[in-house]
């Protein structure tokens, strides 16, 4: 797949990004070396490897799954106006 003139111009429209003349046949020979570049990659064999999320194998980092109240309450609360046992108090809107 090769990329021309009026494609370029034609994506930078779409994109809302204003090219100028010089720019847009600079953008053509770039994007067909990118192109062409991914044309190189799909010959290549990746027949049984399997995909990575990184280069070296990690273990990703758990913390038990336990339900806490944070022990923060009295933090939290600390701010407010008024509290009652570690709840914030507001005065009653409804009549």
């Amino acid at each position: 797949m090769s990329v021309d003139l009026a494609t370029v111009k034609r994506v930078a429209h779409l994109a809302r990004i204003a090219v100028s003349e010089d720019e847009a046949n600079r953008m053509v020979g770039e994007l067909n070396g990118i192109l062409g570049f991914v044309e190189q990659l799909s010959e290549v064999n990746v027949e049984g490897v399997e995909a990575m999320t990184s280069v070296t194998p990690t273990a990703m980092k758990k913390r038990p799954d336990e339900v806490t109240d944070g022990s923060k309450a009295a933090d939290i609360v600390a701010n407010a106006p008024v509290t009652d046992h570690n709840f914030f108090l507001v005065p009653k809107v409804v009549e």
